[in-house]
């Protein structure tokens, strides 16, 4: 398709828009992002990644509160284009055949990035492989090795095919380590013209070429799979003792695998750069911390704003920098005007009423156990009398893996909760949280919440998107926060300072004094009783926060520290 010399990027979930919904959460939308600003930047890049044509899921509500999980049907041709090549790899000894769809994401600036999305519903294949880029995240270990072996293996196949010519293999996170196997049969060295095997696998040619970003913290966040799995669905495409060398003695950690066959490897915020030292000892980690695509992220009246005041800011998000120049009427004004668009859109999806005029909290991401969305909630009796101090109200927003009942049981407790309590404060629960919902809850809320277990949040970016709408961050000084977060100037911290680098028994009782107090004694009177230093520190959201943590930077970054050695 191109003679140009590529990176290829390489994600199991992309989140590119709405209408696609191939993505489930951070990781996918950080690939969006990623992409966008590529495409923005002129890199040169292609990305990889599955059709997930059933998608995530649909998420409604049940009459009890529980969550329940539909399909999405939802019609790539009439996004992308189907390529005409098509490549094969071997599942469980049968030859499976992969096709792919190509969406091309163009910047004003001229850029073009291809995105590749492989497909195995082609009629070469026996039902059963049609089905593997069905679901994301869906299925068992044996499906998610499947869509592993095609999305690694399978899009090494794909780029070779198309005539792409590649410089770096970009994993994002270790869903993709299995492309580094389709390296090594690759650059295998002529066996007979080697009397030493072991210099048969070229394990530095393969180094070299690849780059490895982990996202997760937490030992059981990465996927492993038993050798005898990995022989009955993979084959032995490489010597066993090889494998096991370099992804782990007693089973397949994928994780491990990307690590000994990347040359730069990194995290992705300074502290997770730390904590992934600690799990894995002995390899070099860097850390470049996310970024957000800046003019996606930055609703319709901040755009108008930002253009007017800082014209160039979506090419040039470090000239927001420049926040300071914005008078305070006009600010607030294009903040009031995203509140309302929000609470319209709650309207119209929820048929509740939310009032304008008072202070609004936001939470809005996955919901898993460590990310505590129900914190709050700790001590009721503390929480409503907080209201005394002047009146708030919350939104919550977010999926629960379908296997994931104790996240499902969060949601549940927060929609039987806000039954109780709705006539002292408001609480509602947005169902089948997506990308557009989440630009109206970034941007029309006036404080974004996070409460995740201190040192599992890899990065997250919500508070980021947060901030380019001038929205104040409210946050566990975890992931990026322990970088963006300058007490009571770009927001407000919760709980103890992050001394710890390995996972710590949590202090929920702690964490929830600090919430309330600050809410209680801080935020809300400074909301309803001096709106101007309120403003002040919306502003240094902006000129202080979003200046920086935004994907043009991280990507600039990765070509000088990772593409280009």
């Amino acid at each position: 398709m191109n003679s140009e010399v590529k990176i290829a990027y390489f994600s199991m979930e992309i989140g590119i828009s709405n209408d696609i919904p191939t993505y489930s959460g951070g990781l996918g939308v950080l690939a969006g992002d990623t992409i966008k600003s590529s495409a923005d930047l002129k890199i040169p890049l292609v990305a990889v990644t599955l059709i997930s044509k059933k998608g995530y899921f649909r998420q409604d509500i049940d009459g009890d509160g529980r969550q329940v999980e539909y399909p999405i049907n939802w019609d790539p041709s009439r996004f992308m284009v189907r390529v005409s090549k098509k490549v094969k790899v071997q599942i469980e000894g049968r030859n499976v055949y992969i096709q792919a769809w190509c969406y091309q994401v163009r910047s004003v600036t001229g850029g073009v990035v291809d995105v590749l999305y492989l497909d195995t519903d082609v009629e070469e294949n026996i039902k059963e492989d049609r089905e593997i880029t069905a679901f994301l995240y869906g299925g068992d270990v044996n499906y998610r090795l499947k869509q592993e072996i095609v999305l690694g293996i399978g899009g090494v196949r794909m780029l070779h095919a198309l005539g792409f010519h590649i410089r770096k293999y970009h994993m994002n996170e270790g869903h993709a380590s299995l492309l580094v196997l389709e390296l090594l049969l690759t650059y295998k060295k002529d066996v007979e013209s080697v009397w030493d095997e072991r210099w048969v696998w070229d394990t530095d040619t393969v180094k070299d070429l690849c780059v490895f970003t982990t996202h997760t913290p937490v030992e059981a966040g990465h996927d492993r799979f038993s050798y005898d799995l990995v022989k009955n669905v993979l084959g032995e495409i490489v010597p066993l003792e090889l494998l096991k060398k370099l992804g782990g003695e007693h089973y397949l950690n994928m994780t491990l695998l990307a690590l000994n066959l990347s040359k730069y490897v990194n995290g992705v915020a300074k502290k997770h750069g730390e904590v992934s030292k600690t799990l894995f000892p002995g390899y070099e980690i860097n850390a470049i911390t996310n970024g957000v695509h800046s003019f996606t992220w930055t609703c319709e009246s901040f755009k108008q704003l930002y253009d007017q005041y800082i014209p160039g800011w979506a090419n040039e998000p470090e000239l927001l920098v420049r926040a300071e120049i914005i008078p305070d009427a006009e600010l607030w004004e294009a903040h009031l005007r995203a509140k309302n668009d929000l609470f319209d859109y709650i309207k119209k999806i929820a048929g509740i009423e939310m009032d304008p005029d008072v202070l609004t909290i936001g939470f809005a991401r996955r919901f898993t156990s460590y990310k505590r969305a129900d914190l709050i909630f700790s001590n009721l009796e503390k929480f409503l009398k907080i209201s005394e101090k002047g009146n708030f109200q919350i939104v919550f927003a977010g999926k629960a893996h379908p296997k994931d009942t104790p996240g499902k049981d969060i949601i549940k407790k927060i929609i039987d909760l806000a039954k109780v309590i709705n006539d002292k404060i408001k609480v509602v629960f947005l169902k089948d949280y997506n990308m557009e919902m989440a630009l109206k809850l970034v941007s029309g809320v006036d404080v974004w919440l996070n409460t995740p277990l201190r040192p599992r949040e890899a990065s997250g970016t919500s508070g980021m998107k947060a901030s380019h709408n001038g929205v104040i961050n409210f946050s566990i000084l975890d992931g990026w926060w322990i970088e963006g977060h300058i007490e009571g100037i770009t927001g407000w911290s919760i709980g103890p300072k992050p001394l710890e680098s390995t996972l710590v028994h949590a202090d929920d009782m702690t964490d929830a004094a600090d919430l309330y107090g600050k809410l209680g004694n801080t935020i809300i009177p400074m909301y309803y009783h001096d709106r101007n230093q309120w403003i002040k520190i919306m502003k240094n959201s902006i000129g202080k926060i979003a200046y920086y943590f935004n994907s043009h930077r991280m990507m600039r970054r990765y070509v000088t520290e990772a593409y280009i050695r």
